[in-house]
């Protein structure tokens, strides 16, 4: 028997700050946003997780913290 899991995720933007460094790309300013997301099944919640992602001021690019 096999089930199929149907989990629709869904952001919601809690804040935005500026973070330190540049844009690699445009040497803009970088934003750090905070987004909550929320997993559902059936409009269930099921899970919430809180990520931080982080952008361009200046060309909107998605950039990539490494370590």
């Amino acid at each position: 028997m096999c089930f199929v899991i149907f989990c629709q995720e869904e952001e919601k933007e809690l804040g935005r700050q500026q973070a330190p460094g540049s844009c690699p790309y445009c040497g803009g300013k970088v934003l750090a946003i905070d987004f909550e997301s929320q997993c559902r099944f059936c409009f269930l919640p099921l899970c919430y997780k809180i990520k931080k992602k982080y952008f361009c001021s200046l060309c909107s690019r998605r950039l990539e913290l490494y370590h």
